[in-house]
């Protein structure tokens, strides 16, 4: 059973990443045949400055493998590095409705929060289909706002073969309920687009200034804290530390004489522990880039043999060869 991941170079990853999509995908490798690939093409419909994208490409090269992607049992490449996935877009491309095209939740969700409106945009959907098929992909691990997207992949897959016989893997979409929401420092949802962030990786004294600086109420540190799970520090230092230790900071916020300040400098502690090993191996990787592009070529080189031989299939079925 084949496991496929893409991953949009869109910047930089925050802890709401790593937890809500890093971590299980990375865990995922123990479980059987994972590929894992840089949506690069993805990032076109948004980003237009290739400086910018060939910088967001290494950054999430470095980023995945200094988190525990393994490219010896896994797969791991660009998603350009296999031009065929445009060849089999337009191939599915040809036999998708508008109809089903104008349904799509994404293109609307992202035009109204103000993106240009383009055909790589719009066309979204087929592109990601395209991604899935091309590697005989099984299950596709997404969060419920994706469940859309497979669904059309579905569709599209099975036209394929009812148009040209069987000749593509129809796939399951694999729902993980439960994601971990991460609060963000004002405690909304962590986002990029709220400007509430924690990186994974970045500078100590910047991190430890942010985390510093989240907000409290205006309680003193002997007055007890009743409701001390529900404080913000506390919701995020449940990620980085063992739950008798979350719990002993909670007992102490509650009979009071616990002070934020302390509280703060505790989660920011635990959050740069945790992430002690994976920021070690951030700065090898970082220092031997040589490796990194080897290991996304390799990778290339196997997702491309699978991907030769369903595109050969393809053209063979619709009469292109």
């Amino acid at each position: 059973m084949r496991t496929l991941t893409g991953i949009t170079p869109s910047g930089t990853l925050h802890i709401g990443n790593y937890f809500g999509a890093m971590r299980p995908a990375i865990d995922a490798q123990t479980r059987g045949d994972c590929f894992y690939f840089i949506a690069d093409y993805h990032s076109m419909t948004t980003v237009t400055d290739p400086v910018e994208r060939r910088k967001n490409t290494l950054g999430i090269a470095l980023d995945w493998l200094a988190c525990g992607l393994d490219p010896k049992t896994s797969v791991f490449w660009r998603q350009s590095d296999v031009p065929e996935v445009c060849e089999l877009m337009w191939m599915l491309g040809t036999l998708t409705p508008m109809g089903l095209m104008e349904r799509a939740h994404s293109y609307k969700d992202k035009t109204a929060k103000g993106i240009s409106p383009n055909f790589g945009l719009f066309a979204y959907p087929v592109l990601m289909a395209a991604d899935i098929l091309l590697y005989d992909t099984h299950r596709v691990p997404v969060g419920r706002d994706q469940k859309q997207h497979v669904e059309m992949t579905r569709d599209m897959a099975i036209k394929f073969n009812e148009a040209y016989g069987e000749t593509l893997v129809v796939p399951e979409s694999e729902i993980r309920d439960e994601v971990a929401v991460i609060p963000g420092l004002d405690g909304q949802k962590m986002s990029k687009s709220y400007g509430n962030t924690i990186e994974i990786f970045g500078d100590e004294k910047a991190l430890r200034k942010k985390i510093m600086g989240i907000m409290m109420d205006s309680r003193t540190p002997a007055e007890p804290k009743p409701d001390a799970d529900q404080n913000l520090a506390i919701q995020l230092l449940k990620f980085f530390a063992t739950p008798e230790v979350v719990l002993d900071y909670e007992n102490r916020l509650r009979a009071g004489g616990l002070g934020y300040g302390d509280l703060k400098k505790a989660l920011f502690e635990h959050y740069w522990n945790y992430f002690a090993v994976a920021r070690a191996r951030r700065a090898e990787l970082a220092a031997n880039l040589d490796h990194v592009e080897a290991v996304l070529r390799d990778g290339a080189q196997r997702a491309r043999a699978v991907a030769e031989q369903v595109i050969s299939r393809a053209r063979k079925a619709s009469g292109l060869r």
